[in-house]
């Protein structure tokens, strides 16, 4: 069978126009997804899915606990802060200050979330613990100003702000950084900058590698979508227009090579959202002294929820082997 060179010439156009719809598509849904990730719009679709999410009886208590522990949080009587980040954005910070602090947090919450939200529950451990606590709204987010976040590359910045803020004040009293989820990846990025000698330690819940890392984990296991090299190079072109930055594949483990303080690492077995190998590669790639805590069927931001004397013991043993 001869095929005539006219023929041959439009199955290639064919084709070439079949390869350009599949690639406007999928750059189409590449940038719906770096929106839904970094914009500070919350999608109606992903509060749909946070609905169907706590549509499990378990699920209901569980989230119902941590806003009742999130209205009592905000209900507690606490200082309002401000600072101005290194691209001048508004930053909004929370004081809640104990009787004879022996240590202060600086706590970053995560991903679309608030600082009631993430450490309702754990708060009233740290106030028997005798700590002063500077929780801190992300960038992006709730009363603070920016119309993107930044998954820790810009985050981090903010962290030291904060931090050199809080040496400011000359209150000599050791300072720890802590995080959850998004806020833990904040602080382990963080610790490769160069911190004021009153920072002690780091506290990083369920924290992820990196931004291309995560992004990677949630589209090809919970979306069903492949992170091929072309959504890749898509997803970075997006992020760096609208981070205005050439840093979006600097990650947790780049970072904490050149970490000097003490970290304890801490993640639940079960989570869905960060795996637990993270906090694995976190913890290999830390240069500093470190200490990794895992929970057994604690999904992601829940090990606290899990075991809660596990927990507190071994952050009171973290907090007296580094307070000095």
């Amino acid at each position: 069978m001869t095929v005539s060179p006219k023929k041959i010439g439009k199955w290639v156009l064919g084709l070439s126009a079949v390869a350009a719809g599949a690639a406007a598509v999928s750059y189409v849904v590449t940038k719906k997804l770096v929106d839904v990730a970094v914009d500070r719009e919350t999608p109606k679709a992903l509060e749909k899915t946070k609905e169907t999410f706590a549509g499990s009886e378990k699920m209901r208590e569980i989230m119902e606990e941590q806003k009742a522990a999130a209205d009592a949080l905000e209900a507690t009587p606490h200082e309002d802060v401000e600072l101005t980040a290194f691209d001048g954005e508004r930053l909004v910070g929370h004081w809640v200050r104990c009787d004879a602090p022996k240590r202060t947090l600086i706590a970053f919450h995560g991903w679309r979330s608030s600082w009631t939200m993430d450490f309702g529950l754990i708060a009233d451990y740290w106030r028997r613990a005798h700590c002063n606590v500077l929780f801190v709204e992300q960038r992006g987010q709730n009363g603070s100003s920016g119309a993107y976040m930044g998954f820790g590359l810009l985050e981090r910045h903010d962290c030291l702000k904060w931090a050199a803020y809080v040496d400011g004040l000359g209150e000599g009293l050791p300072v720890y950084l802590v995080g959850v989820s998004m806020g833990a990846s904040t602080v382990l990025m963080a610790s490769g900058m160069q911190l004021p000698a009153c920072v002690h330690g780091i506290m990083a819940d369920c924290g992820y590698t990196s931004p291309n890392a995560i992004w990677k984990y949630i589209s090809e296991k919970n979306l069903h979508l492949p992170y091929t090299g072309l959504r890749r190079m898509v997803v970075d072109d997006l992020c760096r227009r609208k981070w205005i930055t050439e840093d979006s594949n600097y990650s947790c483990t780049d970072a904490l090579q050149h970490c000097t303080v003490p970290v304890l690492f801490i993640h639940g077995t079960a989570d869905h959202f960060v795996p637990v190998e993270m906090s694995f590669e976190n913890y290999l790639a830390c240069a500093a002294p470190k200490q990794l805590m895992i929970v057994p069927g604690a999904d992601h931001g829940m090990s606290y929820l899990v075991e809660r004397e596990r927990y507190e013991a071994t952050c009171n043993a973290f907090f007296e082997k580094y307070d000095k």
